[in-house]
């Protein structure tokens, strides 16, 4: 649709409604594949199995937590069809024209660091594969840059200036690289895979990792009860469903461009439940059959890439798992983050250049790596953040505005979205008290039990969403009709 006359501090080119929407059950699809099947998605997954005790514990947190993210997206997938805007803009229906900036800004704020998160692991994948030649291992060991080795810096870069070039063209060539670098990374999971099961003699669901070292491997998960206890099944399936907070925010950014709602739920589908069991079997195959021909666990498929005696192989593998993790990157963070910018200066700030801006603060993070460590506790702690942000969206479209938007208006300075001078305060109350039980308690102080971090972005979703239905009750917002000349 057209927005007659829109506000200028409230819309661009980039933010308006969709004009094209193309994307049909496969481009979906892809959005997953490419988020997925990725070496951190790779990572999370393997991290995971271990925490499940068996093959069979791990299929079942596994299949019950993508369900739930089924459920989740398609609640903001068909909002997003439905109005053809962006996760920026929906948001201006309930924080106000003005207040939206603050959910923008911590999307864009989680999306930098995964973005500088993922550029590092695709970087990893080079570094695995550089470090086979003698040369290249001692400049790697003996060289040092910025905190990290010289030879990791200069393939950060190279993979940072790299994902730079996808993203010239516009959306439609994110969605052609994405149906590509998407099913791309199968090829390499299943040579990694296939390979290392020759190597072993067969196919296997028994892992035969010794207790102690699952504990060892473990034991800074934060999560109380040992491998494949009930608790420890309830932190992979509640990790699980947080990888995804991000996208549960912005898959609008996406959904968009589809061609009907049917579009969105059949590529959900495929894309998410099945398509996330059969990469966490394969990645649960290939940690079992890695640890049975090296006798130890390795988690990172670019460490077991590297240990192939073949060049070919791990070439293959190096550059599919890089290429794979850049999709993920375009279409998780890059596309995000730059939504999100240029949403707070729409005049000044187009698609493209806030997409500048966030590759340029992943860059300078680099030195600092704040995304090293144990994978289930900073997918939690960066998870948490956004958890109270969807329960309130997802509460004012579904239970207060029943799923109707006045799209016109959310461009409009003095429209039905304007509240008290642009802010929805009960929307920010809200995001303020689920925060403080999501975010804040939990990473910055010692007054809840340790367990509390790993479910933190459950509660912030129940604590935003509850508090903000109890206000928007109390306090029901003031209609007021567009006022366009």
């Amino acid at each position: 649709m057209d927005i007659r006359n829109p506000s200028p501090g409230l819309y661009n080119e980039d933010l308006a409604p969709a004009k094209e929407r193309n994307w049909g059950t496969f481009s979906i699809f892809n959005v997953w594949t490419s988020d997925v099947h990725s070496l951190w998605g790779y990572y999370l997954a393997a991290s995971l199995f271990l925490l499940c005790g068996s093959f069979t514990n791990f299929l079942l947190a596994i299949g019950l937590g993508s369900l739930v993210i089924f459920a989740l997206m398609n609640l903001i997938g068909w909002a997003g069809e439905k109005t053809g805007v962006p996760y920026p803009v929906l948001a201006r229906s309930s924080f106000g024209v003005w207040g939206a900036n603050l959910p923008a800004i911590v999307r864009a704020i989680v999306a930098i660091f995964w973005y500088g998160a993922q550029t590092a692991a695709a970087s990893s994948a080079v570094v695995a594969l550089l470090v086979r030649s003698d040369a290249m291992l001692q400049f790697h060991q003996n060289s040092h840059l910025l905190g990290h080795s010289t030879l990791e810096v200069i393939c950060y870069v190279f993979i940072w200036a790299l994902q730079l070039l996808i993203i010239q063209r516009g959306m439609e060539t994110v969605r052609r690289f994405q149906d590509w670098a998407g099913p791309a990374v199968w090829v390499a999971m299943l040579v990694l895979a296939i390979g290392l099961m020759v190597k072993a003699g067969g196919f296997s669901f028994e892992h035969g990792i010794p207790m102690d070292v699952l504990l060892e491997k473990t034991k800074d998960a934060g999560v109380s009860g040992q491998p494949g206890s009930f608790w420890a099944l309830m932190a992979v399936g509640a990790t699980w469903v947080t990888y995804f907070a991000a996208l549960y925010l912005n898959f609008c950014d996406f959904s968009r461009y589809a061609k009907n709602r049917q579009a969105v739920t059949r590529g959900n589908l495929w894309g998410l439940p099945i398509n996330l069991i059969a990469f966490s079997f394969v990645a649960g195959i290939t940690t079992i059959a890695a640890f049975q021909v090296y006798g130890e666990v390795l988690l990172h498929p670019e460490q077991i890439s590297a240990k192939f005696d073949s060049w070919f192989l791990a070439l293959l593998a190096a550059v599919t798992f890089a290429v794979a993790t850049l999709g993920i990157n375009v279409v998780a963070n890059f596309v995000s983050s730059a939504f999100d910018i240029s949403n707070v200066f729409p005049r000044q700030i187009s698609f493209k250049r806030g997409g500048y801006i966030a590759a340029l603060i992943a860059l300078a993070l680099y030195p600092f790596a704040p995304w090293e460590g144990n994978a289930a506790h900073f997918v939690n702690a960066i998870g948490a953040t956004m958890g109270p942000l969807l329960g309130i969206i997802v509460v004012d479209y579904y239970l207060i505005a029943r799923g109707h938007v006045n799209v016109e208006a959310l461009y409009h300075e003095q429209g039905e979205y304007r509240y008290q001078g642009g802010w929805n305060m009960n929307a920010v109350a809200a995001t303020v008290i689920g925060s403080i039980f999501s975010t804040i308690l939990p990473n910055f102080t010692n007054l809840l039990p340790a367990w509390w971090g790993t479910f933190g972005w459950f509660i912030g979703v129940a604590i935003g969403g509850g508090v903000y239905y109890v206000l928007a009750l109390a306090r029901p917002r003031a209609k007021a009709v567009v006022q366009a000349a």
